[in-house]
């Protein structure tokens, strides 16, 4: 925040005297005065501050604390980051105790002394301040490629491998399920290549009718069918000197999968209707949701394309495997098309959030951008909501750091086994334990021993 504005400090009271003491008092801010609860909401939504000093005590309530809890519930919604002090009666623990469960960041008990006051006020603009850059960095955070947005290690290491990749001319296939961003990847290669300056081509496929595939590939000449009035360059052409991205490589016919790869080994092709071979010069990435080696073995995809088009393979995880990567996607998404749908839409509720990190995401990437998309049109506050999302979920989610060590330590040892083929000696020395140790954690964590143990 530039230091020529001030910041905004929102006072929920009804006292008048009260009133101008604080505002009197906070000079150096713009402090916006709310003395009930309908205008400190009116006021949260259109100063959006980032404190908030309130008392209790609320008209018409004004004896009691009913309303301001009200209050300090709806601020809480509305507007999640903001910071809430309240102020309660000097012998009024209990109520600020269960405010702060309600949502606030802290409470002060009259009388008021300005310069406790300050401090915490101080605070709270420096604890709003460092969560805001905090989600910043997170929003902003790099990885190796351009274009994808992730903190996952296991994506991490995939772009670290992409970028080695991306300067070859290898013939690389991307493996994952649908909506996992597999042409986002492929882009990324792309974009990462010195073929950048040329142009990328993407072809489904899935979505073009067996007999027109090949001219849509390799183009044809003018009179090789009825309608062909002209000649026409196919995708491999128009990708020449740049890339070629096929994607779902599973559903191409085997007839054609025959004429592909002669194009990979020869990198010459043949219009449909026409007699010359032509050379191109152009790098080719695959992609599929479908299981290559299964299809190979069923005979349904030839085995020496198979071999021709995994020269390197990338296998995307699902979103559901991705640590991280919902919600800081979702802040992305969200932000690109409440920028997009001219949406004055700044984050998400608590709720929300648990909701996106709970929720398993069988459609992906693009089921989140969808679901994103939908809620963007329907929020009606600053914030979406669960309920936005339509993905309200009756899973208990928590953040159990005993819980995440189990896990992560059962798996590790289960690995270690496996990776060892049962040999315990050798899977203690790559857990860095003794035998006896993992003897112990193999009993402790009810890891089922192989049939027989090498020694």
């Amino acid at each position: 925040m530039s230091k020529d504005i001030p910041k905004t400090l929102l006072i929920v009271e009804d006292d008048t005297g009260i009133q101008s003491q604080l505002r009197w008092h906070f000079d150096q801010f713009h402090v916006v005065i709310a003395g009930d609860r309908q205008e400190a909401i009116a006021a949260v939504r259109q100063y959006e501050p980032a404190v908030v000093i309130q008392d209790l005590g609320l008209p018409p309530d004004d004896e009691g604390v009913e309303e301001g809890f009200k209050c300090v519930q709806e601020i809480t919604k509305l507007a999640p980051s903001t910071k809430i002090i309240v102020v309660t009666g000097n012998h009024d623990y209990e109520n600020a105790v269960r405010a702060v469960a309600l949502g606030a960041y802290d409470f002060y008990q009259k009388p008021i002394d300005t310069k406790t006051l300050d401090l915490i006020v101080q605070r709270a603009y420096n604890i709003f301040d460092l969560e805001h850059e905090n989600a910043r960095l997170q929003e902003s955070q790099s990885t190796p490629l351009a274009g994808i947005i992730t903190a996952d290690t296991q994506m991490l290491k995939l772009c670290k491998t992409i970028e080695k990749i991306a300067p070859t001319t290898v013939t690389c296939t991307i493996l994952g399920e649908s909506g996992t961003g597999k042409e986002v990847f492929s882009r990324a290669i792309h974009n990462a290549s010195p073929r950048k300056e040329f142009r990328f081509v993407a072809i489904n496929c899935a979505a073009v009718p067996e007999n027109l595939m090949e001219s849509e590939l390799f183009g044809y000449e003018k009179g090789a069918f009825t309608g062909a009035a002209k000649k026409t360059l196919g995708k491999v052409e128009t990708a020449n000197g740049g890339t070629l991205f096929l994607d779902e490589i599973g559903d191409m016919p085997l007839a054609l999968q025959a004429k592909l790869l002669r194009f990979l080994q020869e990198r010459v092709i043949e219009r449909v209707g026409g007699r010359e071979e032509i050379d191109v010069d152009v790098r080719v990435i695959c992609a599929t949701n479908k299981n290559l080696e299964e299809m190979v073995a069923e005979g349904s995809f030839r085995e020496d394309l198979f071999y021709r088009i995994c020269e390197m393979v990338i296998d995307l995880p699902p979103l559901r495997d991705r640590s991280g990567d919902k919600i800081l996607l979702a802040r992305h998404i969200l932000g690109r098309v409440a920028n997009e749908q001219h949406r004055n839409i700044t984050g998400f509720t608590p709720d929300a959030a648990q909701a996106i990190e709970a929720y398993n995401w069988p459609g992906n990437i693009r089921e989140l951008e969808n679901k994103i998309k939908r809620a963007a049109i329907m929020c009606e506050n600053k914030h979406v909501s669960a309920e936005d999302l339509g993905i309200t979920s009756q899973e208990n989610f928590s953040i159990n750091l005993r819980q995440v060590r189990h896990n992560a330590e059962k798996n590790a040892i289960k690995l270690a086994i496996s990776m060892t083929d049962g040999n315990y000696s050798a899977a203690a020395k790559l857990l860095g334990v003794t035998r006896p140790t993992l003897y112990d954690l193999v009993k402790k964590y009810e890891i089922r021993s192989p049939d027989h143990e090498s020694s």
